[in-house]
């Protein structure tokens, strides 16, 4: 099992990434699949989760309305469409799977995290 994250780098306020996780050893729809991240001096935290099987979603309140998460089956891949970035969303962002039909904080399986640093 493997979850590759990519798509972090540096962003001026205002712009956009959009960060990717890239699994490979199970079926992402059969796991539901969370994107945390971590910033300096700060718990790691939940920002969004797709659930397995019809997917429903979740985002921590700072990132409603500016990010969006989805999955593409035939790529295998789970994707975090993040708009509108502010300075504090500024973090390792990690992706992990759980084998189950919602995200938790202890996943099964986590990736090596991508950083994001939103500055001017």
């Amino acid at each position: 099992v493997q979850l590759v994250e990519s798509g972090g780098g540096l962003v001026q306020p205002g712009g956009s990434l959009q960060l990717s996780c890239a699994v490979s050893g199970f079926a992402v729809h059969d796991y539901a699949i969370g994107w945390f991240r971590q910033a300096p001096g700060k718990e790691r935290e939940a920002v969004s989760c797709i659930g397995s099987g019809v997917g429903s979603e979740y985002y921590e309140d700072t990132v409603k309305g500016r990010f969006t998460i989805s999955r593409d089956s035939a790529k295998n891949t789970v994707y975090l469409q993040m708009t509108s970035l502010k300075p504090e969303d500024t973090a390792v962002y990690y992706c992990a799977a759980t084998h189950s039909s919602w995200c938790v904080s202890d996943s099964d399986y986590w990736g090596q995290g991508t950083q994001v640093t939103v500055s001017s």
